[in-house]
């Protein structure tokens, strides 16, 4: 389907020009959003007419996108969500989220203008790009941790979750020296370990 753009669109054109797109792009985002329309011949003598007020429209836009990048540009967000050892979230933080994140911090700004292609399903720190307006792009900073602590120590640049897994390893390497070593003190640990085992699974005598 041949359309007429109605603003600039990345990777397609500018404003004016007639361009060439899959029929389910035009029919499923292009002309629903108000960014084309059908390059019909009565379209064409209409854009005319409108091509006037449609630049002062987006010069104001992106006068307006200009001054909310310059305030949101390398802004840090905080989501606190549940997730597992591994740093897999139990859920997801999706564009949704962040409008309702950004918007509870005073700045207004739309689902679409979110250029997040996947939510975010892992804890960490996560740059997030926003398409304010054709021309204007920013980026913000989104922190997911599974509390405040946790989120803090990511904005210091840990690494929460190869932590845990250096942690493991360090502990890993600590019983195979002492096998290596000292191998009755680590048998005798073993067995120290092995017998309060059973101790706990033994039923406890009643008092006669």
């Amino acid at each position: 389907m041949e359309v007429i753009l109605l603003e600039r669109v990345t990777r397609l054109g500018q404003m004016g020009d007639v361009v060439r797109v899959k029929d389910g792009f035009a029919r499923n985002f292009l002309l629903p959003r108000g960014k084309a329309l059908r390059a019909t011949t009565e379209n064409r003598t209409r854009f005319e007419s409108m091509k006037s007020e449609l630049q002062a429209k987006s010069q104001a836009l992106k006068t307006e996108a200009s001054g909310v990048a310059d305030k949101l540009n390398g802004k840090s967000f905080t989501v606190l969500r549940q997730a597992s050892e591994s740093g897999q979230l139990f859920g997801s933080v999706s564009p949704r989220d962040l409008v309702h994140l950004i918007s509870e911090a005073g700045y207004t700004i739309n689902r679409n203008q979110i250029a997040l292609n996947t939510p975010i399903k892992t804890i960490g720190q996560h740059n997030v790009p926003l398409a304010l307006h054709p021309e204007i792009e920013t980026t913000i900073t989104v922190i997911v941790g599974r509390n405040a602590d946790e989120a803090e120590r990511i904005a210091r640049g840990e690494d929460v979750t190869q932590r845990r897994e250096e942690q493991t390893e360090a502990e890993a390497a600590a019983e195979a020296a002492e096998a290596f070593f000292e191998p009755e003190a680590a048998e005798s640990r073993r067995a120290r370990e092995a017998e309060g085992e059973e101790a706990q699974g033994e039923p406890t005598p009643s008092a006669s």
